[in-house]
């Protein structure tokens, strides 16, 4: 016989099935129960963002922050700077998912493999011609030469590079969807860890022999 669609039991079955579905909103983030929350980059605790500072201790000018000054490119081989406003250097972003960089490139300027574990990156070049490339984890590799006024996104976790490869400066506003995107540089990952990364694991990843693996290890402190 069919359960009647008011007993308790097929009640508490309907409510079972409900539970067990996905539901969109609980795989999100949660939506800010605050206007902002300004970090306080000086707390001991920090998991998934700063504590707020008091609102009354919170300023005008905490709001603000200032990305038109061209960054210094000469002082590595790179060629290349950037200026970040994430959380760490504009707290006002702490808890609203978003972050930017200003990136400049001296000719030849080189922003080296690396990947953002953290966020999805949008770039917009502003001036020069970039090169940029990523590469998918079928190791399929894309790339494009932009000029000012075109942009390109990055998805969260690829490994991509940006390269001026045009005669003169470039500079490059990127935007991400985390107050802290993260960086992990894959050369200075690989062989400028601390405590050093072992040299069989390199050697035979790279398939070279120690002196090589020395070699560029000497070039970033490790």
């Amino acid at each position: 016989m069919m359960k009647s669609s008011n007993s308790p039991l097929y009640l508490l079955s309907c409510c079972l099935m409900l539970l067990l579905l996905p539901v969109p909103s609980l795989s999100a983030d949660p939506d800010s129960l605050q206007d902002f929350c300004v970090a306080d980059l000086n707390a001991s605790i920090s998991i998934n963002g700063f504590p707020c500072i008091p609102a009354s201790k919170v300023s005008g000018s905490d709001f603000f922050f200032d990305l038109s000054k061209e960054g210094i490119t000469n002082t590595s081989n790179l060629n290349f700077s950037v200026t970040p406003a994430n959380v760490l250097s504009f707290p006002a972003v702490n808890t609203l998912g978003i972050a930017m960089n200003r990136l400049d490139y001296g000719p030849g300027g080189l922003n080296p493999p690396h990947s953002h574990p953290r966020a999805t990156e949008m770039g917009l070049v502003i001036k020069g011609r970039i090169l940029v490339g990523f590469v998918t984890t079928s190791n399929v590799y894309y790339s494009k030469v932009l000029t000012p006024g075109e942009i390109f996104v990055i998805p969260r976790g690829l490994v991509h590079f940006q390269k001026n490869v045009g005669k003169g400066k470039g500079t490059v506003f990127t935007s991400f969807n985390s107050h802290m995107p993260g960086a992990v540089i894959l050369s200075t990952t690989l062989f400028g860890s601390q405590p050093p990364m072992p040299n069989e694991v390199l050697t035979q990843a790279f398939q070279v022999d120690d002196a090589v693996v020395n070699s560029i290890k000497s070039k970033f402190g490790s």
